[in-house]
């Protein structure tokens, strides 16, 4: 897996607008055609206005030309009218593209994070993967439409407001930009000042985002330890580096613009002397002279504009070049190219010898075991033993350094991904509920569960226990995480999902060492139906909950060191018979 620390390899605007337009824009090129199209008319008309100026001060205003004066009045008047509807139509048409490429843009970066294994999941936080998807997209999408417009729009308008005034004197236009050619350099180091300073904002705005992810996660632990000052200066320490990292980069912005203004403010002396000369010598007229100043003063906003437009540019580039590193990023666990069959009926589960490292720290060292096709395997030992570990190479969330695992005497790396987890069913000690009503959360997208199923899975999960609680029985909202709902409720809603999957295989990871005695009793139950017919693996932490289990498989520091029924292994002594002593002890001097 790429070490996401590495910085991309910069790439030039080409690069990144052939990107842009390659997997966002092409598919709107229509709407875009002609959204350039008004944006070339609304431009032009600026120039067409500037034009106008001379009859009305030559012909109207100094020689009283009545007839010319309703002529160049309409004219103006319609400039305005057509500068109006071209302007409401582009921004119309922009608004659509722009909300289409972001959302186009924000989906495919989900799909992909998604697609990414666990270990990129755990370099990187929520708040960096969020600020990617929601702000670097944002930035990405404001910027190419702000340059989109400044070429459409702003680069046709100076463009005729200079032809206008290239035809009334070409040396008073040569004045006017004389100071042009010494904004290269400085435009040049603006737009690396600028790269530089937008990718640290980027950055330190990830790191605000999983500040936020963390704190809102952890709102009870930090009202618990009333930490509420130490972590407020830690985001504001964060806010003041992205303010100055922000001031920094609108510096080098404006940088260009500004000296546009004293380039043009030196262009404009130079015309007023010179021309101001021509002007009393009766050389030039004064309807002339306003043309051309009406020309200039119009070109100089939309000059500003295309000034800043370097900036922006490289602003947009820092955030691209975050994205193309996310989307630059490849799965290593990925399906076979010719998958074999799944199994249909409930499998035998195997461990062949398997071995897991990460890094340098051994979890797997050789464990081998077998679990029965239709029975129940209980996974026991001290934390750390390698029983989740295990878990993960079963459903191919981490793939072994060696040895195989089986289902049915297929590896599971001969499998689809899809396959493999389509066997599975997992019910953790921390049920993942989502922010969604409970039929939602039960369903998962599933449309063809009947009536009679889901109220079959809900007797059996004991949900319909507690229906009549809650306000809108099962379309009340579970609240971010199930916080709305008990440990007990979570489990048992998580429980009523696995039964509606209706896997073959049956993962609990500890489902009942989070409850109370009451709510354990009710979820063993639903548990025990869930487990009927199904090749079921048990992580266990309370014992007495698998002393009627088909195997007990003892693990050690990441070996398989017993194996047996209850009797048999509290028989046999080791691991098992202290594990369960020391248990038993607890219970009984917590009952006394």
């Amino acid at each position: 897996m790429t070490n996401s620390t590495v910085q991309p390899k910069p790439q030039n605007a080409r690069q990144l607008f052939s990107w842009l337009w390659r997997d966002y824009l092409r598919p709107h090129r229509a709407i875009l055609a002609a959204a350039l199209l008004m944006m070339a008319i609304e431009g032009s008309m600026l120039g067409f206005l500037s034009w106008m100026i001379q009859p009305m001060f030559d012909n109207v205003f100094l020689q009283g030309e009545t007839d010319t004066l309703w002529w160049v009045g309409l004219g103006i008047m319609g400039i305005f009218c057509v500068r109006a509807v071209s302007a409401a139509g582009q921004k119309i048409l922009m608004t659509k593209v722009n909300q289409r490429a972001a959302a186009g843009m924000r989906s495919h970066l989900l799909r992909h994070l998604m697609t990414l294994d666990g270990g990129y999941h755990q370099i990187n936080p929520p708040g960096q993967l969020i600020e990617r998807v929601q702000g670097d997209v944002t930035v990405v999408n404001q910027i190419w439409a702000a340059i989109l417009v400044g070429i459409g729009r702003d680069l046709i308008a100076v463009t005729v407001l200079f032809s206008v005034a290239l035809s009334i004197d070409w040396k008073w236009t040569a004045l006017a930009l004389i100071g042009i050619p010494f904004l290269v350099l400085p435009s040049l180091l603006a737009q690396t000042y600028v790269r530089k300073r937008a990718g640290n904002a980027r950055d330190l705005a990830g790191r605000m985002a999983t500040r936020l992810d963390e704190v809102f996660h952890g709102i009870s632990a930090i009202k618990l330890n009333a930490l509420e000052t130490y972590q407020s200066s830690r985001y504001d320490a964060l806010s003041d580096a992205r303010v100055s990292a922000e001031v920094r980069a609108a510096t080098g912005q404006a940088a260009v613009p500004a000296l546009i203004d004293i380039m043009t403010g030196v262009g404009f002396f130079g015309v007023l002397i010179f021309g101001g000369a021509e002007i009393i010598a009766g050389e030039k007229t004064i309807g002339q002279f306003m043309s051309f100043f009406t020309a200039m003063s119009l070109a100089f906003e939309p000059l500003r504009r295309l000034g800043l437009m370097s900036g922006q540019w490289q602003m947009a580039a820092a955030s691209i070049e975050r994205l193309q590193l996310v989307l630059n990023e490849r799965p290593t666990l990925i399906s076979p190219i010719t998958p074999k069959s799944p199994p249909t009926a409930a499998p035998t589960v195997s461990l062949s010898n398997v071995t897991l490292t990460y890094g340098d720290l051994p979890v797997l060292r050789g464990a081998t075991f077998t679990a029965a096709a239709g029975q129940t395997t209980a996974l026991v030992g001290a934390s750390g033993a390698g029983k989740s570990t295990v878990f993960n190479v079963v459903t191919r969330l981490v793939d072994p350094s060696g040895g195989n695992v089986t289902i049915d005497g297929i590896k599971t790396n001969d499998l689809s991904l899809t396959d493999l987890r389509g066997l599975i069913s997992v019910v953790s000690q921390d049920a993942a509920l989502f922010d969604e009503t409970l039929r939602e959360n039960i369903l998962l997208g599933q449309t063809d569960i009947t009536d009679a199923q889901l109220k079959s899975a809900l007797d059996a999960a004991h949900v319909s226990d507690f229906l009549d609680q809650l306000p809108n029985g099962l379309d009340s909202p579970a609240g971010p995480r199930g916080s709305n709902l008990s440990g007990g409720q979570r489990q048992r809603i998580a429980i009523a999902r696995a039964l509606l999957r209706d896997t073959p295989i049956l993962l609990l990871d500890e489902a009942t060492s989070a409850l109370d005695t009451k709510s354990e009793s009710i979820v063993q139950k639903a548990l025990e139906k869930l487990s009927t017919g199904r090749t079921t693996l048990v992580i266990a932490h309370r014992l007495s909950t698998i002393r009627n289990a088909d195997k007990i498989v003892v693990m050690d520091q990441g070996r398989v060191v017993d194996e047996g029924t209850h009797a048999t292994l509290l028989a046999n002594g080791g691991i098992y018979a202290d594990l369960h002593a020391l248990q038993f002890s607890q219970e009984k001097a917590q009952t006394s």
